[in-house]
């Protein structure tokens, strides 16, 4: 399904090279002051421009369909709509017959019988990460008090990031990296025990952007291999403040009030202009395949802001159920 969340409820609709791409967020709580001009900074913050990224240029200027009136949310479902207008849609014909290895191209034909739209990664694309960007926005605004910051912190298994993105664009080959995430100001008590932890429900919207492999909270797999003397959190005063944080800030499931920490790992872009081996639907042979069009060389780059968006749409959610 296209949906996400109980209380405050998203649905993204949208192909990358369709008319539009949007979100409709049901459950936004009214009195919130929104107009179009506060989504500019995450929004471009989004955007390619920098080394590494695609050349594809979209103006990303939100059209707010319904949800406000007098510059502030009724709380009626709020609808954010994103027109596609710089699309080179016959650079993807070739996907028909030639799926992209490492790329959802082949399994979403077999899964929808080849209706699906191929071009440009269809409703799978990297370009739905704006209409999750704009919902951000507006989950920013339900967390008053609560700070959410995401930082690329490794491209391409390199910490000095310009090094990594250089090394990529010498090699023409794509890379991934590593986005670490700092939550403040949360309260204890976010959360339920087992399906309906933070790390749960951060972790469902996480993976819903395109291109994530993993996730970990705090010591994360690091844990594995400290003694729980080590691993354990002294607790040092009445608030629950404690002098490490290899709990990332959840205990059983549920907020303690220390910084929230978790680092996620996004993957190479399968879209690499190195030339690949996949398989011709027509032909039926393995053959050399170069992929075509206007694609990130570290994806990586633009997914801070896109996580920021998602764990603000995960906390809005459970503060809102609390």
């Amino acid at each position: 399904m296209n949906s996400f969340g109980r209380k405050f409820r998203l649905s993204i609709f949208g192909e990358s090279h369709g008319p539009a791409v949007g979100i409709t967020i049901d459950g936004c709580p009214a009195g919130i002051a929104l107009t179009g001009e506060d989504f500019n900074t995450d929004l471009e913050r989004r955007k390619p421009g920098a080394a590494g990224t695609t050349p594809r240029q979209e103006e990303d200027k939100p059209q707010i369909i319904s949800g406000v009136f007098n510059g502030h949310t009724t709380g009626a479902p709020l609808t954010l709509l994103f027109e596609n207008n710089n699309t080179r849609s016959t650079d993807y014909e070739a996907l028909k017959d030639t799926p992209r290895p490492g790329h959802a191209d082949f399994v979403l034909h077999e899964k929808f019988k080849g209706f699906n739209d191929y071009r440009g990664g269809g409703h799978s694309s990297g370009r739905l990460t704006v209409a999750l960007v704009a919902a951000g926005v507006v989950a920013k605004k339900v967390l008053q008090g609560i700070t959410i910051k995401a930082k690329l912190v490794e491209a391409g298994g390199n910490k000095d990031i310009e090094a990594g993105i250089s090394h990529a664009i010498e090699e023409q080959d794509s890379i991934g990296g590593i986005v670490a995430c700092y939550v403040n100001g949360l309260p204890i008590g976010l959360g339920e025990p087992f399906f309906d932890s933070v790390e749960s429900v951060i972790s469902h919207i996480i993976f819903a952007i395109p291109a994530v492999k993993g996730i970990e909270f705090g010591s994360g797999f690091g844990a594995a291999k400290m003694k729980g003397s080590e691993h354990n959190d002294t607790i040092v005063d009445a608030k629950g403040t404690t002098a490490t944080n290899y709990a990332g800030g959840v205990n059983g499931g549920i907020s303690n009030g220390n910084e929230l920490y978790f680092r996620v790992a996004v993957k190479p872009t399968s879209s690499t202009p190195k030339e690949q081996q996949t398989w011709n639907k027509k032909t039926e042979k393995v053959e050399a395949f170069i992929v075509k069009g206007r694609h990130d060389l570290c994806i990586a780059l633009r997914v801070p802001v896109v996580v920021e968006a998602a764990t603000a749409i995960a906390l809005a959610d459970l503060l809102l159920t609390q």
